[in-house]
């Protein structure tokens, strides 16, 4: 049974940072993550995506809100991917996921972690 599993959120003061990890399990052999993403969600708001690598070629993307503050990035021998958030803005607080999708295309999240940008 394929697990992810987050770390890393927190309380930090705006301008902060913080590095999001999200470590897959059980995958089979043969299987394997093609991608990884992290989304978001803030109270009220809908779920946006943050960013996504491809675990070949390490090619990214990212939402508008986060480009040039977050990089996403991927071990894949640790099967880990991160996010390292500079720049941290009240308007990023949100619960964020991890995604990763096989190379089957099966979806898998995580449990989500909380980010909270205060003063």
């Amino acid at each position: 049974q394929v697990q992810l599993v987050e770390s890393g959120g927190g309380l930090v003061q705006p301008g902060g940072s913080l590095r999001l990890s999200c470590a897959a399990s059980g995958f089979t052999l043969g299987t394997y993550v093609m991608s990884w993403s992290w989304y978001r969600q803030a109270p009220g708001k809908e779920c946006e995506l943050v960013a996504r690598i491809t675990s070949a070629g390490g090619s990214t993307n990212y939402g508008d809100t986060v480009k040039g503050r977050f990089t996403i990035s991927r071990d894949n021998a640790k099967n880990t991917a991160y996010l390292q958030m500079n720049s941290l803005k009240p308007e990023d607080t949100a619960v964020y996921y991890c995604n990763a999708l096989s190379g089957a295309l099966d979806d898998y999240w995580g449990q989500g972690t909380q980010v909270t940008v205060s003063s």
